[in-house]
This record gives structure tokens, sequence and C-alpha cells, in this order.
């Protein structure tokens, strides 16, 4: 068997029809790298107080009418009035105690019964994407609802808290709503904001020297100046996504020739994946998903699942103007500038990684992601299930595949159950002949990819978001740590997932 190499890897996961080349740059923290950049759109920052540290804030959602710089007016639901939210930040043990805030005007479809139907637009809750935290209570509980107030001017009130472990890794995470149902709309209305976990990695000398920049590629559906509801499948077939950066369109960034800065990168968008890079520029790659590596890798491009995140060290070459584009040579997300006096600067040697290892397992689940076109009647004709193992038993009295619950998601079935300490090894096959964009998400714990397509990496990769292959598959060993309760896998093509494509696993000792 012929072994993959990282970076192969990382280059050949697959893309969405009409993905995009993007990547972004950097500036220090807060006044410092606003100074540098004054024209480069960042997000509010809001950090942990120091000592035993507490993040308390609020995050409003309310419907927003937003001056969207290069595209104009857009009528959106946001967080806090603004694409992306807030940028959270915290060490490990922190506790992030937030109050969410739903001002949204009630549900129009209260009534509605079909569970795998999209519905419930203004409702929602909270999920911390990639974060190892409990997923029960009123921590990354992704089975509360967070509804509107029932009276005209009021507004609901939420709360969450989240404790975050003492060696929680540091690194890149993002949170959005994830309520089922209404998930691919809030967050292709530009729902989500970005979490980052403050450590060990921050203090290597190389690292701390560069500048800093957090980089969240957003993915509006943008119709007519306001983004639609998906109320049937075809909603946003003919709308072009409208990709922005840290919430504007084709931002500029600037790096001085020969400085390194280290860029945070998130695809926080529902629908597409992104293939990272950068014009010539040098690129070391020193995480994926919020684990750092254990040396930086050299890359000329990184494929980005939706929902995936990457931590780089990019340097600036020679002086000049770059586009990045993609989905077209017409078309780029952001310029950037290497300009100013040069400068020398260097690559860490190691970093403060997870080893890439686990024992050989002891279980094995093979899951398969499978769309059919025209099963249904209705403005959802299409049916997105998971069959293989924990596949949900059908519902009808006969018992045949032919029936609706077949594969798709049922809120009281647990399709997998892993018992904490035990390592699994997990198969995900993408046979899907239409709709075959399938980026497999698992809430809770980080799995350990060691194989695509049957081959093996020569150094596997930790995720917790990874594109499978059309008419291919993923291998990786899951083993389950510290937090029991149910939890969720799915695909994040979030239509995907609101349409059924996503199973109940829970953690057990």
């Amino acid at each position: 068997m012929t072994a993959l190499s990282r970076r192969g890897v990382l280059k050949s996961l697959p893309l969405a029809a009409g993905a995009v080349v993007a990547a972004g740059a950097a500036g220090p923290p807060a006044a410092a790298r606003q100074a540098t950049d004054p024209a480069f759109p960042e997000p509010e920052t809001r950090s942990s107080s120091p000592g035993p540290g507490r993040l308390e804030t609020e995050l409003t959602v309310r419907l927003t009418e937003l001056d969207v710089p290069g595209v104009g007016r857009v009528s959106t639901r946001t967080y806090e009035g603004t694409v992306p939210g807030p940028t959270l930040r915290v060490h490990p043990g922190d506790s992030l105690e937030i109050t969410q805030i739903n001002a949204l005007p009630v549900n129009g479809d209260a009534a509605h019964q079909a569970m795998n139907v999209p519905h419930h637009f203004n409702s929602f809750n909270l999920h911390t994407h990639g974060m190892h935290v409990d997923p029960t209570g009123e921590a990354d509980n992704v089975f509360r609802v967070f509804g509107p107030a029932g009276a005209p001017g009021a507004v609901g009130t939420h709360r969450s808290r989240i404790d975050v472990p003492a060696d929680h890794p540091a690194g890149t995470f993002w949170y959005h709503p994830h309520l089922h149902g209404s998930a691919a709309t809030q967050v292709l209305g530009g729902m989500a904001g970005v979490l980052v976990v403050d450590g060990d990695v921050d203090a290597v000398p190389e690292i701390a020297a560069a500048r800093e920049v957090v980089v969240c590629i957003s993915e509006l559906k943008v119709s007519g100046g306001r983004v639609p509801d998906l109320t049937s499948h075809g909603v946003y077939d003919g709308i072009a996504s409208t990709f922005l950066v840290n919430g504007a369109k084709e931002p500029v960034l600037t790096i001085a020739p020969g400085e390194i800065q280290r860029w945070r990168v998130v695809n926080a968008g529902g629908l597409t994946a992104h293939f990272l890079s950068l014009g010539g520029q040098e690129m070391h790659q020193i995480a994926c998903d919020g684990i750092t590596f254990m040396e930086p890798g050299a890359t000329t491009g990184v494929t980005l699942p939706v929902g995936g995140r990457v931590d780089l060290l990019v340097r600036g070459g020679m002086p000049g103007t770059y586009k990045l584009t993609g989905g077209g040579p017409s078309h780029h997300l952001l310029t950037l500038v290497v300009t100013g006096a040069a400068r020398t600067m260097s690559l860490p040697g190691r970093l403060p990684g997870r080893p890439t290892e686990l024992p050989e397992p002891t279980r094995t689940r093979t899951l398969t992601f499978r769309s059919y076109e025209n099963v249904f009647s209705g403005a959802f004709p299409n049916a997105y299930r998971i069959l293989g193992d924990g596949e949900t038993p059908p519902a009808g009295p006969q018992g045949g595949r032919g029936d609706v619950a077949w594969g798709r998601y049922s809120p009281g079935f647990v399709n997998q159950r892993v018992r904490l300490g035990e390592v699994e090894e997990w198969t995900v096959v993408n046979d899907s002949h239409t709709h075959h964009h399938h980026p497999f998400h698992l809430h809770t714990n980080h799995f350990l990819l060691t194989a695509v397509d049957n081959r093996r990496l020569e150094t596997p990769v930790w995720h917790d978001t990874v594109a499978v292959p059309s008419n291919g598959s993923v291998t990786f060993r899951l083993r389950a740590e510290d937090f029991t309760g149910r939890s969720m896998a799915h695909c994040h093509q979030l239509q995907h997932g609101d349409e059924g494509m996503m199973q109940i696993v829970e953690y057990v000792n």
C-alpha cells in the first residue's frame, strides 16, 4: 500500500463545486494591528479575565441590515450585528459564560412536524465547534433550543456555561448555531464567530514574535439584498455564494518582505470547501482543526473543508501585489500586498504538538454517506442518509428500506455508543452519485486520520472535520475521553445535515 504524505493528503481531499482559493494575512494584536493595516477589517475581540480565567459575555441574535464592504446592504441574522460575530479568547482552565439573547421574531412554522425538513429559522442554540468540552447540560449541548420570546418586541434569554479543561489544546476553533433544521440558513447568513484557546504554542518564541490575525471566511447566500430562508431544496442553487473575509469582500492585507505572520484561518461557511493558496508566497502549516503539529510543515496549498481550520506561518516574498483567486480567474477573495523594509525572522524547529499515534483499535465501524434524488414529494425531494453501522432503523410497519426514516436523523435514536478510553477505527465512505460533497464532522473528540481511499498517511493528522472523497473513503482512529453524554456526527455541508445526514453519538463509561 502506497503511503500518502501529509502534504499530499491535505492537497488531495475534495472540494465542493465552485470551491475557492483563499488565504488571509495578518496584523499584530489589537491597536497595533489596526495601525499597521487600518483598512483591514478585524472582528471585535472579547478575552477572558486573568487569574482564574472567566469570560462572561452576551451575544444578541437579531435581524440586521448590514453594510457589507464590496457588496452593499444585506438583511440577515447576526451575532451582535456583525459578520462574523466577536472573536472569543479563553485559556485552558477558563470558564466561558455566554448569555444569548434571541431578539428574532416568533417562528412562522410553529406547527412544523417533519424533523428532517428545514424549519424554525428563528430558533438556534450554540455549538463550540472542535472544542473538547462537556456536550451536555448548559455546555456544548446541541439538543437545546433557544427560541424567540412569545410576544412581539420581547426577547428570549438563554445561558451557556462551558468549562474549558485545564489540559485543553491551544488552538483555533469557532462557534455557530446547531439547531437541527435551522443551522444551514443561519450559518449561510453569517451567524458564526471564531473561538481561540491561547496556550503553550503561543509561547514558542518564533510564534510569539509573529503578528497574528484571525481570518474568518464566511459564505453568504445573498439574493435581492437579503439572505433567504431554506424553504425548499433549490432555494440556494441559483444564488452565487458571496465569500467574505472578516466581513468584507476582497480586503487588502499587507506584509513585509521576509516577515513571518501567524494566520488563524477558519472556514465558517456552510456549503463550500476552500483550497488555500498564496500565489507562490511561503507557507508553513502549524496546526489543523485546533491541534498543533509536532513541527511546521511547508506547503503550497491546503484543502479546508466546511468547518475546518488551519494555522499557518506565512513569510512575505518579493514586493508586489498578489491576487488570491478562486472559482475562476476573475474572482479573488483578497489582495496581499508585500511592501516595506525587509525583515529577517525565523521559523520554529519544534512545536508542542499532540503525538500522531494511537494503539491498535479494538472495535471497527463503517458509515456510508449516500444521497438519493426525488425520493419524497414536496419542497425537499432528496434523501440524505448515513448508512452502515448504526443506521436509523425503518419506522414503518413493513420494516423496509423504502421507509422515509431509513438512515436519517432521529432525535430519539442513538446511532453510535462509544466507550471512553477504547480505541476504535472508523471508515467513512462516500458513495453518493449526486450531491456528493460530504465533510464529516465529529463533536466533542478529535480523531486521528490514518488513510484516505485506503492509502495510508505517512504522518496521520488530527481532525474534527474532514472531507470524504467522492466515491472514496477516509479511515481514522478515535479514542473518546473525559466526557459522557449524547453528541453528534454528521455531514457539515449544513443543508445535508438539516435534511437528515446526521447521527447521535453517545459517549459512555
